[in-house]
């Protein structure tokens, strides 16, 4: 029977181990690897640093390793990278890490993807104590280097929902040095430049047992890793969306503002029937007036309007996305006036363009919105002016095409 690898001061019934089932799935070229030693990586940060207690003054960073994990595996994964959409396709290695009742953290570590063996009082199973976050590994054109997006500001949304959700969370430092080993043990698993990007999953959850509602006395932070192409099937095309008037995403004064789990399967019945009635996804209104833009399912809308780009404001309901806070600072350099503020329906619907940003679509065009029965389209099929001229200079920055002025991006090599 397979075993997993045993973290320090943690109590074996609730460790996370490989499945056998996912193991005879491992493709034939990984199947004897066993996990590489990163004791050599290390964040070289410029004059600023990562505070201990998560708070960041860091400008940027690089990952270097004296043992390339090039030589440790194929530098590609034998898979078709023209034929990659939206959906899980398991890499070699996944990172956890445990935190006692204490609330200190363990020394994370490396372990084969698979299934997890969880209590099934675990508080994240019972009360839904749980938080994820997304974001991107590229690729760059040279084909070796790495390049991960704003890694720290996903590492700092992590800890206000923490905040929120009474759960201790990772500090900054660890959360970044945790998404650099798993995306360099998983390097060969990054698509080769323009064929897509390693999508980075981490999952902060409350493990321990739990019977009465309370928070859990252990939690587990896990990241794991898959090539992903374009998150709507119409790829780059623009979408169609249906303004939804009956159900709703958030409530002032509850979690709308985080990215705590419950939030997403909240929006899966007004998704699963506009999807079946042809449309891509589902706009959400406020819940008090019903006529105040929120955001879309998984990420957040843009309305232009003679030039004047605008975008609901971050009130509590709305998750602050770190595509969208881009978004208004690429804008802005590029000589927009961005408004953030409250956006009425009725502004939608008489739009010149509208265009939704997150990290998994990154900037899709809206080809059309309806809204009680009502159909309004955008464009002629393809970008608008000023979306298009923001996701590539968006896209470029991300991808290491252009000088990264604004110092977002972290070089993996």
């Amino acid at each position: 029977m397979e075993r997993a690898a045993i973290l320090p001061s943690v109590n074996q019934n609730y460790l996370l181990c490989p499945s056998r089932a996912f193991s005879t799935r491992l493709h034939s070229s990984t199947r004897n690897l066993s996990p590489p030693s990163f004791a050599s990586i290390k964040l070289q940060h410029s004059s600023s640093s990562v505070s201990s207690n998560g708070g960041i003054s860091l400008t940027r960073c690089n990952a270097v390793s004296s043992n390339s994990s090039s030589t440790l595996v194929p530098e590609l994964a034998d898979i078709d990278w023209d034929t990659v959409g939206f959906g899980l396709k398991p890499a070699d290695y996944m990172y956890v890490m445990k935190c006692n009742i204490d609330g200190e953290f363990s020394k994370g570590e490396l372990q084969r993807f698979g299934n997890i063996e969880i209590s099934p009082s675990a508080g994240v199973l019972n009360y839904g104590q749980g938080l994820f976050e997304g974001l991107k590994a590229y690729r760059k054109k040279d084909g070796n280097n790495i390049l991960l997006f704003r890694p720290e500001e996903n590492a700092k949304r992590m800890r206000n929902g923490a905040e929120r959700m009474c759960m201790p969370a990772p500090t900054v430092e660890q959360f970044v040095e945790a998404v650099t080993e798993t995306v360099l043990a998983n390097k060969r698993w990054v698509p080769p430049p323009g064929k897509g990007s390693l999508y980075v999953r981490p999952l902060l959850m409350g493990t321990g047992a739990v019977l009465g509602l309370a928070p859990a006395p252990e939690y587990t932070f896990i990241i794991y890793v898959s090539p992903v192409g374009n998150y709507f099937k119409e790829g780059v095309a623009p979408i169609n969306l249906i303004v939804e008037n009956e159900f709703h995403r958030a409530t002032p004064g509850g979690t709308g503002g985080v990215k705590t789990i419950g939030n997403y399967a909240a929006v899966l019945k007004a998704q699963s029937i506009a999807k079946a009635k042809g449309y891509s996804d589902v706009l959400y209104l406020d819940c008090i007036y019903k006529r105040y833009l929120e955001e879309v399912s998984s990420c957040n809308i843009f309305i232009v309007k003679d030039n004047v780009i605008s975008t609901p404001e971050i009130k509590g309901t709305i998750l602050p996305g770190i595509t969208r806070k881009s978004m208004i600072d690429v804008a802005r350099t590029q000589g927009f006036q961005v408004e953030e503020r409250n956006v009425t329906v009725d502004e939608l619907l008489e739009a010149d363009e509208v265009f939704c940003t997150g990290t998994a679509v990154v900037v899709s065009p809206v080809g059309s919105v309806t809204y009680k029965g009502k159909r309004v389209s955008y464009g002629e099929g393809t970008f608008g002016t000023v979306s298009k001229q923001l996701y590539t200079v968006l896209t470029s920055l991300q991808m290491g095409l252009i000088e990264d002025n604004m110092k977002w991006t972290v070089n993996l090599s």
